[in-house]
């Protein structure tokens, strides 16, 4: 049995999975343009394209047991950066304030900190946290809603206001997974080192 068929992560860097990654990288400057330029339909197929080679690259990393640790970085990075290309496109046109731009921004430098200082004690970055997940996924959803109120204003009277629903919710469980993870913070390293081992590949999302 192979590393990968008995679940372990590993390490290479040429694959498939990683390449459909890449290629989401690569997309990230593109779809700021289109959207900055109001090109929102460009920008949502965009946008459709990279979550169908998301969707993929997941799909083909666990059927053929070749989930890697480059993997693992590239995707949450990718997520990330499309929801920031997102809201600098969307607030650029002042369809989106920038204060909400600096919160979720200045949520991340602050689970960046929080990684500075548990590398400091010794320790990894901490597990993902449900509630990490089910923020970025609102954010995820929220903003190609919004710019698909913009792009077709036939549908803008349900798609606007279902965009903002959940792009707030979003922001509040954003930085309701932050003050988890400083609270987790604080407890770890509080454990001497090398009693319990912090094993993640991520510092939540």
């Amino acid at each position: 049995m192979t590393r990968a068929e008995n679940g372990e992560v590993g390490t290479q860097i040429f694959t498939v999975p990683n390449a459909l990654s890449a290629v989401r990288l690569v997309l990230v400057p593109v779809f700021l343009v289109l959207l900055a330029r109001g090109d929102d339909a460009f920008a949502l197929l965009v946008l459709a394209f990279s979550s169908l080679t998301d969707l993929l690259d997941g799909f083909i990393a666990r059927r053929f047991h070749s989930v890697t640790r480059l993997g693992q970085l590239l995707d949450p990075a990718a997520d990330r950066l499309y929801i920031f290309a997102a809201l600098i496109g969307l607030a650029w046109r002042d369809l989106v304030p920038w204060w909400i731009v600096l919160i979720v921004v200045g949520r991340d430098f602050f689970m960046l900190v929080l990684g500075v200082v548990l590398a400091n004690a010794g320790f990894g970055p901490l597990p993902v946290h449900q509630l990490g997940k089910i923020a970025t996924f609102c954010l995820f959803y929220a903003l190609p809603m919004i710019m698909l109120g913009q792009a077709f204003p036939d549908v803008a009277w349900w798609s606007l206001p279902v965009g903002w629903a959940f792009g707030l919710w979003g922001v509040v469980l954003y930085w309701w997974a932050g003050i988890i993870y400083a609270g987790e913070t604080i407890r770890v390293i509080r454990i001497p080192r090398g009693v319990v081992p912090v094993q993640s590949d991520t510092l939540g999302t």
